[in-house]
């Protein structure tokens, strides 16, 4: 029977250290046997298979005998493939390309079965391969206390679940998963406000979001990585051997990764701009209508987009706060300071009313019309709460 209990989750990454070359060799051979397992369990249930249990059975004994890995590890390869499997259906659904899923991306899953987390030693156990002998490391934390990990490791209310193993660049990273019950919602809620506060944020290509508090978050990091990651690809496609092609995949998971670490950091400063400015909930444009407001933002900043905003929902969600949407028609267009809604208002990244001539950030003009337009539309979060006013600074704003 499952569950009904809910949880916050969340990764804490932190390197290895105090290996030795022979677990070196321990863990890179678990991972090749890992990779293996998982494409002999996606050649066979690709096309008929693709729910934990239905890829358990068509795959978990062959995982079994015809690699190094153990039972538990074999059980974990079949999941994998379950939720790679599921994800090429929602592409398809969404009308994009979906392929059967191939692994060569250096990584593995573990769970309490075969990761045990020692906080006050700082250490973790992982077992390698079939005779269930384990590999010790020490995990690499930050000198001051501060660091975000000791939240999680220091904390009892925080249990270690699945993790993922990442060798990159030499080293080994381990993403220990961590999960919390969530309280009852009236708990977690409280008293309702009668005249709550939102934040408005605008998403864009050159900053990747702008509040309507004036704080911007630029995209330029972001950009110059995908375009290197871009030139990268393109290199490896001409030379189309198949030693390029696994390696362009390598090169597709590390920027996945590089730019989810970018979105996590964007997520963590809207919600913490949101709870200074003592907002009750953080309003985002409808994703679905962005494409109209944004023709120049491809397929690669739309999934960033639903990144951001699914970020965003859960850290906020712990925090009491809701995520809400309003239709972006003509946030782009309308001047915030007399409604005056023109194609001509906006120039690239400036903008100045045609009537009213007011000027300012084309970005920052469109979060605070996001959250001004939600309260006009007469838009309510699930909690009845009554919303009078947005978060905001006034005059002129540009990017520091």
């Amino acid at each position: 029977m499952a569950s009904d209990t809910e949880y916050y989750r969340r990764t804490a990454i932190t390197r290895l250290d105090g290996l030795s070359h022979q677990d070196h060799d321990l863990l890179n051979a678990t991972v090749e046997e890992w990779l293996d397992g998982c494409n002999i369990a996606s050649n066979l249930a690709w096309k008929n298979e693709h729910t934990q249990s239905g890829v358990r059975s068509v795959a978990k004994d062959a995982v079994r005998s015809d690699t190094g890995l153990n039972s538990q590890h074999s059980i974990l390869a079949c999941h994998e493939v379950s939720s790679s499997i599921q994800s090429c259906i929602e592409r398809r659904k969404n009308g994009e390309k979906a392929t059967q899923p191939h692994f060569t991306l250096k990584s593995i899953t573990y769970d309490r079965r075969t990761l045990t987390v020692c906080p006050e030693k700082e250490q973790v156990s992982l077992t390698v391969l079939d005779d269930h002998s384990r590999v010790r490391a020490y995990l690499t934390l930050p000198s001051n206390e501060d660091g975000y990990q000791y939240q999680y490791l220091d904390d009892e209310d925080w249990e270690y679940t699945e993790s993922t193993l990442h060798y990159r660049d030499g080293e080994w990273y381990l993403h220990l998963g961590y999960r919390k019950e969530k309280p009852e919602l009236d708990q977690r809620v409280g008293s309702t406000t009668q005249n709550g506060t939102v934040l408005g944020v605008d998403l864009g290509v050159n900053q990747i979001a702008v509040t309507s508090t004036a704080r911007f978050f630029s995209a330029g990091k972001l950009n110059h990585a995908r375009r290197e990651f871009e030139r990268t690809r393109g290199n490896l496609q001409e030379c189309g051997t198949q030693s390029a092609h696994r390696t362009l995949q390598e090169v597709s998971g590390r920027e996945d990764e590089f730019v989810k670490h970018i979105l996590h950091s964007v997520a963590n400063g809207i919600v913490q701009e949101a709870i200074e400015y003592d907002c009750d909930g953080i309003i985002f444009e409808k994703l679905d209508g962005i494409r109209k407001e944004l023709p120049e933002a491809d397929w690669h900043s739309m999934w960033a987009f639903r990144k951001l905003k699914k970020f965003v929902e859960y850290k906020a969600e712990e925090r009491g706060l809701f995520v809400d949407t309003v239709n972006p028609k003509n946030t782009s267009k309308r001047c915030n300071e007399c409604e005056c809604v023109r194609d001509g208002n906006r120039h690239g990244d400036e903008f100045e009313c045609r009537r009213c001539g007011k000027q300012n950030h084309a970005d920052y003009n469109a979060a605070k019309n996001v959250a001004e337009l939600y309260l006009l539309r007469g838009h309510q979060p699930s909690r009845g709460r009554s919303l009078s006013q947005y978060a905001l600074k006034s005059g002129s704003r540009t990017p520091s």
